[in-house]
């Protein structure tokens, strides 16, 4: 016996399929058909279908994958027997709680009278044009001509509860985003216990999970395993994205590759605590949820609010992982990174950390500025110990929360020494060094002036102790006060001074929370700083930072265009940080440096080149270095390779990044960036341990027109076909080695 969901059998055939006239005639010419209570979003290279089953009023996925026909074969559902209902045997879109779906939940509700059942069944729809935003949230944009967005509104009649399920289609990136508003239309109060910005069920066949796994100093190292029976998870607890994990996953059928085989990718546009989950379930069916991490969420909805989820977005490619990260890549850049700097106008820095850390006067200071321009730097940024007036910064024991200049240090304010440093000569160039500086706005040192004033301000639970990292603790952003403080403190620093960039920092976790909700509302708190700040000062160039790359994450990039992506410099350690970043952001959000040997973190020496190769892969290239301490030839070194990563930067910015090998796979890691027109090309190719008494492998590109002419060099030219198919070599000598090739299209 089959049971039919919705469908009909095709005569004599025996399939299970739906059909639609509007479906049949405009499935591929709209980006949305909405025909009845039947759903299609299409991409260019995507298919999501969906539609209500009338006999329940559910939601069910039907399709996400490549494009499909009108005609989509259903589910067959066999005999009900055993403890699974039928709810618990179909592919279910929002599926809640209480009802004999034993699968994990995308919506958990408690409501007054303390039960977590639920019923959603559909209720309405609508298509708008274009995409709304989120309320305090941050979230992909586009025109009526990028994107369009299907609502689909659905209602449980028992609590009164109201869930709009949120589905944009950016068709020219095989990439749909979806997001949730939950709203308490009853009389009691509820609490939201969980909620899966996404929930997608895909059919019963073998697929593997990819995520993004590390800690301080390795962030991004990749973790592939197979999915099995029963569910595997991951997510963050630290009050924010984490080094841990990253908001980010992938499906991938197991012959999936860099370059072939059919991969989906799921990445939370949201920075504080989440949860990733995925399930195969009895049925064998695979269900992947991503949203908030449900142990710090309990959220109350009084009668009339609303909770809204981060937007979750989620691409398909036929492709390969490197499909799907070129296509989440150019939807970054173009649909979520909101600064004017998105794709431009990187300078190349110095920052006086690893230089200086925290031992420097006025006088060091633009002393080392001018070495910078010196070298072709076009950026001087002053990094942590600048402020602090009854307590000055001259270690990380105090001072965080004053953003009072030094007056030890700069007797004058820093406007005098920033004027100074910015009437600079940059080397080789028409332009005059401009000024960066560093901040750490969310924290507080308990021996600064503001935590004396305001020790409230700081999260704390209760009667606890309040655990300090770093000899320091979190401001509670939650508080509408401390927003207001951080704001005017930020602004009145860069109201006083040509400051052009600022390195937002953040140096520890969240700890004790006086409430689960607490690290939601903190979210809705921090963005509203970032949102203001960038708005107020749109020609600040900002880059966020966590300890490196503890918030590397969707959230964080819609309002600062670059993040650090790492406190390891170690170039043989950046290649597989790097890289595995690339999974889902793109190299224009990297920041990515030259810095001393031996390395801080790892105490290894790198030749000079092979560390400016791997930082020139980065969206913005920069030394942390004191020019004035590095051995003569490494200083003599350091203008040609500004000249390089300047020369490259553009294709980095702006084009497709082609991961030709990796460095746990191969000893020659390489990577590849075609501009956006395909008219340049540069290929960075690396060799990490000596090859003795052994031919090299070739690298093949790819991605190039093979039927075109391209010169390499400014020198031999080959055809695309050529380069794609048989590809280059390199000698090299001894380890460490690096190449960086420019090509040319004919």
């Amino acid at each position: 016996m089959v049971q039919l969901s919705r469908g009909v059998v095709a005569a004599g055939l025996g399939l299970l399929a739906y059909s639609s006239a509007a479906m049949a005639k405009e499935s591929s010419a709209k980006p949305i058909v909405a025909d009845g209570t039947f759903f299609a979003l299409n991409g260019e290279n995507v298919s999501y279908r969906i539609h209500v089953d009338n006999a329940t009023g559910d939601l069910l996925g039907d399709h996400f994958g490549g494009p499909v026909g009108a005609d989509i074969p259903l589910e067959a559902v066999g005999e009900v027997n055993g403890w699974d209902s039928h709810i618990g045997r179909v592919r279910r879109e929002f599926p809640d709680q209480g009802r004999g779906d034993f699968r994990i939940p995308a919506i958990r509700i408690r409501q007054s009278a303390g039960y977590t059942v639920s019923e959603f069944q559909y209720k309405s729809h609508k298509v708008i044009p274009g995409k709304p935003a989120l309320p305090g949230l941050p979230s992909t944009f586009g025109t009526e001509e990028d994107v369009s967005t299907l609502v689909i509104s659905l209602y449980d009649k028992y609590s009164d509860v109201g869930a709009d399920l949120s589905y944009s289609i950016f068709p020219k990136h095989d990439a749909i985003v979806r997001s949730v508003n939950v709203t308490n239309h009853g009389k009691e109060n509820i609490t939201i216990e969980t909620l899966a910005s996404l929930s997608v069920d895909l059919p019963f066949e073998e697929l593997d999970m990819i995520s993004l796994r590390g800690d301080w100093a390795r962030e991004a190292h990749r973790e592939r395993e197979r999915i099995t029976y029963g569910i595997q998870s991951f997510g963050s607890s630290t009050g924010y994205s984490s080094h841990q994990h990253n908001p980010f996953l992938a499906l991938a059928e197991p012959s999936a590759t860099e370059s072939h085989g059919e991969v989906w990718g799921f990445s939370l546009v949201y920075t504080g605590s989440f949860s990733v989950s995925v399930e195969k379930g009895s049925q064998g069916f695979t269900r992947a949820l991503l949203g908030f991490n449900p142990g710090q969420l309990s959220w109350t909805l009084s009668p009339g609010e609303t909770l809204t989820s981060p937007e979750c977005v989620s691409v398909y490619s036929k492709d390969g992982l490197g499909g799907m990260s070129r296509s989440l890549h150019r939807l970054y850049r173009n649909h979520l990174i909101k600064s004017k700097f998105a794709t431009s106008d990187r300078p190349t820095l110095l920052n006086s950390w690893e230089g200086l850390v925290f031992t420097y006067n006025q006088s060091t200071i633009y002393d080392l500025a001018k070495e910078a321009a010196e070298v072709g730097a076009k950026l001087f940024v002053l990094d942590d110990g600048w402020f602090g007036k009854e307590y000055p910064r001259l270690s990380d024991e105090t001072g965080l929360g004053d953003w009072t200049p030094n007056p030890d240090r700069f007797p004058d304010g820093l406007e005098p020494i920033v004027k100074k440093i910015t009437d600079l000569n940059v080397a080789n160039s028409s332009e005059k060094l401009r000024f960066g500086i560093w901040f750490e706005p969310e924290m507080v040192s308990p021996n600064s002036t503001l935590y004396n004033e305001h020790p409230d301000w700081a999260l704390h639970a209760g009667p606890y102790p309040r655990t300090e990292r770093r000899n320091q603790l979190v401001l509670n952003l939650a508080l509408p006060e401390v927003q207001d403080y951080i704001i005017k403190s930020v602004s009145d620093i860069l109201n006083s001074a040509d400051i052009t960039y600022v390195k937002w920092d953040n140096n520890r976790g969240i700890h004790e929370m006086p409430s689960p909700s607490t690290n939601h509302a903190y979210m809705l708190g921090m963005y509203r700083v970032f949102d203001e700040l960038t708005t107020q000062f749109p020609d600040v160039l900002w880059e966020g930072c966590a300890s490196g790359g503890g918030r590397f994450d969707p959230g964080v990039l819609q309002y600062f265009p670059q993040i650090w992506t790492s406190d390891n410099t170690d170039a043989v350690d950046r290649i597989s940080i790097q890289l595995g970043t690339s999974l889902v952001y793109p190299p224009s959000a990297m920041g990515a440096h030259l810095s001393e040997v031996p390395n801080q973190q790892t105490g290894r020496t790198v030749p000079v080149t092979f560390r400016g190769h791997v930082a020139m892969m980065g969206g913005s290239f920069g030394l942390e270095l004191n020019p004035a301490e590095v051995p003569e030839e490494e200083k003599a070194a350091l203008p040609g390779l500004i000249a390089l990563a300047e020369k490259v930067n553009p294709i980095v910015l702006t084009g497709d990044m082609w991961r030709l090998s990796l460095p746990e796979d191969s000893n020659w890691p390489a990577v590849l960036f075609i501009a956006e027109d395909g008219q340049k090309a540069v290929l960075f190719v690396f060799q990490l341990s000596p090859n003795i008494d052994h031919s090299w492998p070739r690298v093949r590109l790819q991605g190039l027109d093979a039927q075109a002419s391209y010169k390499i060099d400014e020198g031999v030219v080959y055809s695309g076909g050529t380069l794609m198919n048989i590809g280059l070599q390199f000698p090299f000598k001894g380890d460490y080695g690096s190449q960086v090739v420019m090509l040319e299209k004919q």
